[in-house]
């Protein structure tokens, strides 16, 4: 059973004391980026507690305190996976119910005041400086599904799929922290395929997709040209947070052949705020997709427990206008009011995975690529094999050719403008505390239209 806390944590919370998630925040009334957790409803300002003497009954911290005054979580993330468990679990016991520090914030009334802050009252940020990101595409019932939609299924997933984890260089400016408003795309398009010759429109995207993933961020760099070991993988990963790699697929099928996809992924990454630890996960391992393919050794992981157990949902927001006639003696009064329609379509598990994160930072850097603390890996679309288990809408429309029908009666293959997209996730321990990442959300604005002339 999982310890309490004494701050009151709400059953179905994501942020329960066996979770502690960090992230980066500001207020109004300090309005500097800063290190925090998040417990129930509350966020623990780190920086105000280490300068209260939060952190004055773990020794070992004291000469690394000054991470906890930094706009980023990288220094935290680069004092390695042995620093981030001691100090979450130093966290977790001052926030126990059967604290072994009482004096430090269980009965200090005064210091409560300065470090915990409603979550309502909190902006987040970037929880980290990425430097790079890498978009990888281990979600094989996804890429045998878009497979199967361009080439059939006897020829869905390409020869070395099963072999490696198949990935691409996305572009790490444009990750975006949750609740940024996305803009449609501009770009060209190919609006008929069987025409001769072929000649683009330039025009705003209009199978606009969603993407489905969790990303993971590096925490040890490793030197050019010494690769990571699988064996030791797990120490160079810090932390998961959910993605959604929003897609403009019209824009993709003109341009990706031959080097893959580029403006079609470049213009926006959404990532959730609050980085769970992997220690937090750790209870929730489980196998993945089965291989039957014999990978080769530096791919051979040891181990069949490798990916987690982690409930996934997207709910899509429908705005629509409503307007209602008010009449007031012979005059008549017409106000809009915006109001949204929420439908949750898909629900699946980040167990649909081929390769582990493990598996992904090998093969990354098995040339003697560096990675750097604050490298983004996203694992690719995630996807299930029933309807409704997808983590695209280009599966569940069947790249266009049905509907996916929402509760107010409308229907979608592709995102419209306005519509607002919300993806969550969370595990659950046998006593029902939840392990969560909180909610990934991104609202799509018209484009920035521009003719050809």
């Amino acid at each position: 059973m999982t310890a309490r806390s004494w701050i009151s944590v709400p059953a179905d919370s994501p942020f329960s004391l066996a979770n502690i998630p960090f992230g980066i925040i500001s207020t109004a009334v300090r309005t500097n980026h800063r290190p925090a957790v998040a417990i129930g409803e509350y966020a623990l300002d780190l920086e105000a507690f280490a300068a209260s003497g939060g952190f004055s009954e773990l020794s070992s911290s004291q000469q690394d305190l000054a991470v906890f005054s930094q706009p980023t979580l990288n220094a935290f993330a680069a004092l390695g996976r042995s620093v981030h468990r001691e100090v979450r679990r130093y966290i977790q016991n001052v926030l126990a119910e059967d604290t072994d520090y009482p004096h430090i914030l269980k009965s200090n009334l005064s210091a409560q005041k300065d470090v915990l802050i409603e979550l309502t009252e909190v902006t987040n940020h970037l929880p980290m400086l990425i430097g790079d990101y890498t978009d990888f595409y281990a979600g094989r019932n996804h890429a045998y599904n878009v497979g199967v939609l361009f080439r059939g299924p006897d020829n869905a997933l390409q020869p070395n799929y099963n072999h490696l984890p198949v990935g691409y260089h996305g572009r790490a400016s444009s990750v975006v922290v949750s609740g940024t408003q996305i803009r449609r795309p501009c770009g060209q398009i190919l609006q008929d395929h069987m025409a001769e010759p072929k000649i683009p429109l330039f025009h705003p995207s209009k199978r606009l997709d969603i993407e489905l993933e969790l990303g993971v961020f590096v925490c040890k760099a490793n030197d050019i040209g010494d690769p990571v070991p699988i064996h030791e993988a797990e120490e160079h990963l810090f932390g998961f947070v959910l993605m959604n790699d929003w897609s403009a697929r019209d824009i993709q099928a003109w341009e990706y052949v031959p080097l893959g996809p580029f403006n079609a992924k470049n213009f926006a990454t959404s990532i959730s705020p609050w980085v769970v630890l992997a220690d937090a996960l750790e209870p929730f391992r489980c196998g993945g997709l089965e291989n039957k393919t014999e990978l080769l050794e530096y791919l051979q992981e040891g181990k069949t427990n490798n990916v987690y157990d982690i409930n996934l949902e997207v709910d899509l927001i429908s705005l629509c206008y409503l307007v209602c006639v008010i009449q007031e003696g012979i005059g008549t009064d017409i106000q809009a009011a915006r109001t949204g329609t929420t439908t949750t379509i898909t629900r699946t598990n980040s167990k649909n995975l081929l390769f582990s994160f493990s598996q992904m930072l090998a093969h990354h850097t098995v040339t003697g690529c560096p990675m750097r603390v604050g490298d983004l890996l996203g694992s690719g679309t995630i996807s299930g094999v029933e309807p409704g288990t997808q983590g695209s809408l280009l599966e569940q429309c069947s790249n266009g050719k049905a509907t996916i029908k929402l509760k107010n009666g409308e229907a979608r293959t592709f995102l419209q403008d306005g519509d607002t997209v919300t993806i969550r996730g969370w595990s659950v321990h046998s006593d029902g505390c939840r392990v969560g990442f909180g909610e990934c959300v991104g609202s799509i604005l018209p484009a920035h239209f521009a003719s050809d002339t």
